[in-house]
């Protein structure tokens, strides 16, 4: 069973500290502990796809009705308290191996040391219905 684990960047529940204000020190603790959560999934053969992604400042949004031309616009966009900062796509034996492995990453190191609670999201991957032929 597949399923994408979201890591949403904003205030956690141990810690309201944009990681832009946390020591360098922190962040590489931080960044330590994403790469052997990585490497830990991995080698138990769960892992399917991690990846960082950059910050509202670089992302677009586009509209098409598929006629015209499409919409595009650029970030940053002020509005945004929180936004989707990575992911982990899982492939696992159990809903609760998901929750487990959520459960982890959100213990990720922050300032201190202190574990920031972060919430993460856990979403089943859908398949694709077969069709008939």
């Amino acid at each position: 069973m597949k399923y994408m684990l979201l890591k949403t960047y904003g205030p956690a529940a141990n810690c309201d500290t944009p990681i832009t204000e946390w020591t360098p020190e922190e962040i590489q603790a931080h960044l330590d502990f994403q790469r052997a959560l990585g490497a830990e999934l991995a080698k138990n053969g769960e892992l399917v796809d991690a990846q960082g992604l950059a910050g509202p400042e670089d992302a677009r949004l586009v509209s098409s009705d598929g006629r015209s031309a499409p919409v595009i616009t650029d970030g940053p966009f002020p509005e945004t308290k929180e936004f989707l900062a990575g992911y982990w796509i899982v492939d696992v034996d159990s809903p609760e191996r998901a929750l487990q492995i959520a459960a982890q990453a959100s213990a990720a190191p922050g300032p201190g040391g202190q574990p920031i609670g972060e919430r993460i999201e856990v979403r089943a991957v859908m398949g694709v219905p077969a069709t008939d032929q």
